[in-house]
């Protein structure tokens, strides 16, 4: 039987909703309803000085706080939230997105989503910002606890910031229950990729492993996803189909239809497209990065680069030899609910209150 302190109030960074697509954005409206669904006894606040939508079917525990009033408001980690966790008198302030507040006036938590600012610049142009503040916010000590999707990252932070190992823990996401196997009429046959297109998504890769394949094999590529500005537009050729962001609700029947969901990523704090293609059943081809491998466990196909082309073609050849790798997705699937991230996340939230308070 778990059991939870009453904390009453508490506030997450609402920032990452003010995009329409993307991990951190999916993270941190599921993990806010998941928290006031799972928890009503509490309030939540979703707070930022920009502009964001509230998530869908909201429960009446979770409310949106005030932009910045005025022009000191407008310095918001230093003084504008600093005011508007006073006024909804918060008990704890929960980073979704690599950031805490700077004054450390009541207990924080930080989520850690994964180390790519700080492994290749090229992978995150524009978080020169994170790159320089959070780990001085890690350093200082004002993240009271570290959340992170998996114990690769928790691991890499660890060695990497010199973090205690009691202050960080992993709590792994989960797809959304809308996610499942759906009935799909016949179609051509297809490998599918979803997810931003950026450089360490390896779309380069994929896609000349995939004109190998298409030489022989007809199957198309179809490529779903938000381009990032800083990545180079895909050129058209016959057999790519490049859908551009997708409605969430199209999704299931994207990855329920595919032939294999296709996934080369060069690193990733979770994976959650793989997740999410698994809990439809999907044949999922993806990389042996650590955080995926832990995501899967065992019930993907993982290559390398230089094994992509074949795993594709064989599967192209014959598919029913993979048959059994849908089920295997299922069985792994069910072992991830936002229920469950919302009951270890809040056990975070009470472990930063004990250490805030020695």
């Amino acid at each position: 039987m778990l059991s939870y302190t009453s904390l009453v109030t508490i506030a997450l960074d609402a920032t990452p909703l003010s995009v329409s697509t993307g991990g951190v954005a999916r993270y941190t409206l599921e993990l806010a309803r998941a928290l006031a669904r799972r928890f009503p006894a509490d309030e939540f606040w979703l707070l930022s000085d920009q502009p964001f939508h509230m998530p869908d079917q909201a429960p009446g525990n979770l409310r949106r706080g005030n932009a910045p009033r005025n022009r000191v408001e407008k310095k918001w980690w230093l003084w504008g939230l600093q005011q508007e966790m006073m006024r909804r008198r918060v008990d704890l302030f929960h980073g979704t997105d690599f950031s805490v507040p700077y004054l450390p006036s009541r207990p924080s938590v930080m989520t850690l989503h994964d180390l790519s600012p700080w492994l290749d610049a090229s992978w995150q142009p524009g978080a020169a910002r994170i790159r320089r503040r959070t780990p001085l916010l890690l350093r200082a000590g004002l993240a009271t606890m570290i959340v992170t999707p998996s114990e690769a990252v928790r691991r890499a932070a660890i060695e990497r910031f010199r973090i205690s190992s009691d202050r960080i823990v992993a709590v792994p996401l989960a797809a959304s229950d809308h996610f499942r196997p759906v009935a799909v009429e016949p179609h051509e046959p297809y490998f599918l990729f979803v997810g931003t297109l950026e450089p360490r998504k390896n779309m380069a890769k994929l896609i000349e492993a995939w004109r190998e394949v298409y030489r022989t094999n007809k199957v198309k590529l179809v490529v779903a996803g938000r381009r990032r500005a800083d990545f180079a537009p895909i050129p058209e050729e016959p057999g790519l189909e490049l859908r551009g962001a997708v409605d969430e609700s199209e999704l299931p029947a994207l990855y329920s239809g595919a032939l294999a969901v296709v996934y080369p990523s060069l690193y990733e704090g979770f994976g959650l497209p793989v997740l999410e293609a698994m809990q439809c059943g999907a044949v999922v081809v993806t990389s042996k990065d650590p955080a995926i491998l832990e995501v899967s466990g065992g019930a993907a196909i993982h290559v390398d680069e230089s094994g992509l082309a074949e795993a594709l073609r064989a599967i192209a050849a014959d598919p029913s030899k993979f048959e059994h790798y849908k089920n295997r997705a299922l069985d792994r699937a069910s072992a991830f609910s936002w229920q469950r991230t919302a009951e270890r996340t809040r056990e975070v939230y009470d472990a930063a209150v004990r250490a805030f308070r020695k």
